[in-house]
């Protein structure tokens, strides 16, 4: 057993609450174990500035955490004047993730802006928003669809992320900040609903992992991301995607 009483396969109580914010076209508050983020999407009917004329669209990515998410109180970046690195580096991630199933190019010239911000952070806050953002993207597509705006939800599929790591020499799923800081290795991976791989950061703390490691967090990476998928098709009441024939 773990520190909190899991099974090494286990992720942390997960809770989503959608339509939490009343002005973004979708919003959630996800929710795992300690660790809360909310996530919004807005969209613009405007393109990106690289992708005028093309007939393309984008989706983009903002990032932080409210100062008192975690201790000792962090300072705002706006009031830092630029974003740290890792918060630019969590914003990319999560843009890149949300783009890897959208149809960008069948989406027309529009943008949709997507903000996670952490209230509360007791580890996995980039694989939470990831999950979240999700979310937030595919009901505000639901929303803009409802109202005659959107001819149809722009989604290839699914996608969620989790985090695994080596914690006294076993593999463990989904690591709260304190097993994050025992870690020997910690990784987030992020994957479809088919499996596929979308992103992976892995990183030995101290000695270096095997292969066989490495497939074996794989393994546990994906039953936590089945789980929390299927808490998504519960959330937006949709069991497969696409909704139809890509092909416009």
């Amino acid at each position: 057993m773990r520190i909190d009483g899991r099974k090494p396969d286990e992720i942390r109580p997960v809770k989503i609450t959608p339509h939490f914010i009343k002005f973004a076209e979708g919003s959630v508050l996800i929710e795992l174990g300690d660790t809360q983020v909310l996530c919004t999407a807005t969209l613009d009917n405007h393109p990106a500035p690289h992708l005028i004329g093309t007939g393309k669209g984008w989706v983009t990515a903002e990032y932080d955490m409210l100062p008192c998410a975690s201790t000792p109180r962090k300072i705002r970046d706006r009031i830092k004047g630029n974003i740290p690195g890792r918060s630019a580096e969590i914003q990319r991630l999560i843009g890149r993730c949300l783009r890897g199933v959208v149809e960008m190019d069948s989406l027309g010239e529009r943008t949709f802006y997507i903000d996670c911000d952490v209230l509360q952070a007791d580890g996995g806050t980039r694989t939470a928003s990831v999950t979240g953002a999700f979310i937030a993207l595919a009901l505000a597509m639901k929303q803009q669809v409802e109202a005659g705006k959107l001819g149809r939800m722009f989604l290839k599929d699914f996608v969620a992320a989790t985090s695994v790591g080596i914690v006294e020499g076993r593999g463990v799923l989904d690591l709260s900040y304190l097993e994050d800081s025992q870690a020997e290795v910690d990784m987030n991976v992020v994957m479809n609903g088919s499996g596929g791989l979308i992103e992976v950061q892995g990183t030995a703390e101290s000695n270096s992992f095997s292969r066989e490691q490495l497939d074996e967090l794989l393994d546990l990476a994906k039953i936590g991301i089945d789980r929390l998928i299927q808490v998504q098709k519960e959330i937006l009441g949709i069991d497969k995607l696409p909704l139809r024939n890509t092909e416009d």
